[in-house]
């Protein structure tokens, strides 16, 4: 067969349709087709953040090809992203690889929120949020540093903080998250654009929520804080900062969505799963979609997702091969001390080799990848393997299970190959994981 008919071959074709369906400038250009309240627009202001920054902002220049004299923006994105476009200025708000917030970052919101205010009634702001948002939107408020908001989000995260928790502290610490910044605008019309990253799609976890009322409150934060015991450790202007709120000194963030706001989902991880799903059936699979909710250590979902394909190949339920299992949300990977180089998405490819093992394997595709092209600190979106590749590892001496353990899954797929490297893709909808089950 040639290389694109093998079944690793149709893994990755499968995993490329995913990433496919959700590239930001078709996705924006859809949504921004035949709207005549931007399109009529006296001015048209543009703002966001995120690693689909780019691909957004180029989608809205071809949308309103025919008005650019109205439009002027910019979009906060990581350095290395910022090709010119011809009216919204992609600004360089972090180094790549480094996903917190910087000084860069608060230049960009400083511009954005002048933009914002500046807006006449006649005038329509387009939002552009992604993936990544929420570290290139930082706008501490007044008397709070962003070396003590970092600090705060370190604190918090070396706790256990649940993401919500900690999107709860930081949201009542900045000048846009929360809904402030939809707040700061007096124009007509405020259209969100978002490709979301997160399980589930909630409006105020996304990017931390700028465009969407916050259900949370100043007495929420600080009790985040105190249930954690980070009031005495935490830098003494963000604790300030809580009581104030807490003592009314400070107005809440936003708890209704204003008249003039529309939030709009995009792009996300269940249009990434459907087009892979459309992909695998023209390829003669028969799909089992496990869904965009997908959760929890990675392992335990590996071991999952091991069951199943025992399953299918044993009793032909849920489905029968050749099958194409679908899974997508996102994982997470607890390290230990000095954890080795890998990802969630490499690890979980790892686990179900070590879970399978040879005879398992038979007949058996695993790829998983992050849809923005990068998992873990590496160069790799994932991993794609097949019994072949657990057989090279084992002839070349590799204990899967020693390197599971460690979180050490790069270098054994680097050895043989099975590295997914599409590069940055420019969008992010969580990950995407193809299993493929043949006949045997």
């Amino acid at each position: 067969m040639a290389p694109g008919s093998t079944p690793r071959g149709h893994a990755r074709a499968i995993w490329a349709a995913a990433v496919d369906a959700v590239r930001p400038e078709p996705l924006v250009q859809a949504a921004l087709a035949g709207d005549e309240r931007v399109r009529a627009a006296r001015r048209v202001v543009v703002v966001g953040a995120g690693k689909a920054g780019p691909g957004m902002a180029a989608g809205l220049e071809a949308a309103l090809a025919a008005h650019l004299d109205r439009v002027e923006g910019l979009v906060n994105v990581p350095a290395g992203m910022s090709a010119p476009l011809r009216r919204v200025r992609l600004h360089a708000a972090r180094p790549q690889g480094v996903n917190e917030p910087r000084p860069k970052g608060v230049a960009g919101v400083e511009e954005m929120l002048r933009l914002i205010e500046s807006a006449g009634p006649d005038d329509v702001a387009v939002c552009l949020l992604s993936g990544g948002g929420s570290a290139l939107l930082p706008a501490p408020v007044a008397g709070v540093p962003l070396a003590d908001k970092l600090a705060v989000t370190k604190l918090l995260h070396r706790s256990g903080a649940t993401i919500d928790e900690m999107n709860c502290v930081r949201k009542h610490l900045s000048r846009v998250k929360g809904g402030r910044l939809a707040e700061a605008f007096r124009g007509q019309l405020l259209l969100s654009l978002i490709v979301s990253d997160v399980v589930g799609d909630p409006l105020d976890v996304i990017a931390s929520g700028p465009t969407s009322p916050d259900p949370t409150t100043f007495a929420e934060a600080q009790e985040v804080m105190r249930r954690y015991g980070l009031l005495a450790a935490a830098p003494a202007s963000v604790v300030r900062h809580l009581e104030r709120g807490c003592a009314g000194e400070i107005a809440e963030t936003p708890k209704v969505a204003a008249a003039n706001v529309e939030n709009r989902i995009i792009g996300s991880n269940r249009v990434a799963l459907d087009a892979a799903g459309r992909t695998a059936e023209t390829l003669g699979y028969r799909v089992l979609d496990l869904g965009a909710f997908v959760e929890g250590e990675t392992r335990a979902v590996a071991t999952a997702v091991a069951g199943v394909v025992r399953s299918i190949r044993a009793d032909g339920a849920p489905v029968a091969p050749p099958a194409c299992v679908l899974i997508g949300g996102e994982t997470t990977v607890t390290l230990g001390d000095n954890p080795g180089k890998g990802g969630r998405n490499q690890e979980f490819v790892l686990a179900v080799l070590a879970k399978l093992g040879a005879a398992g394997m038979r007949g058996v595709t695993v790829l998983s990848g992050g849809t923005d092209g990068e998992d873990g600190p590496t160069d790799a979106a994932g991993a794609v393997a097949d019994a072949e590749t657990l057989a090279q590892l084992l002839r070349g001496g590799v204990s899967v299970t020693e390197h599971l353990a460690a979180h050490d899954a790069y270098p054994c797929f680097e050895q043989v190959g099975a590295l997914l490297t599409p590069g940055l893709t420019g969008t992010n909808v969580m990950d995407v994981r193809v299993v493929l089950v043949e006949k045997v």
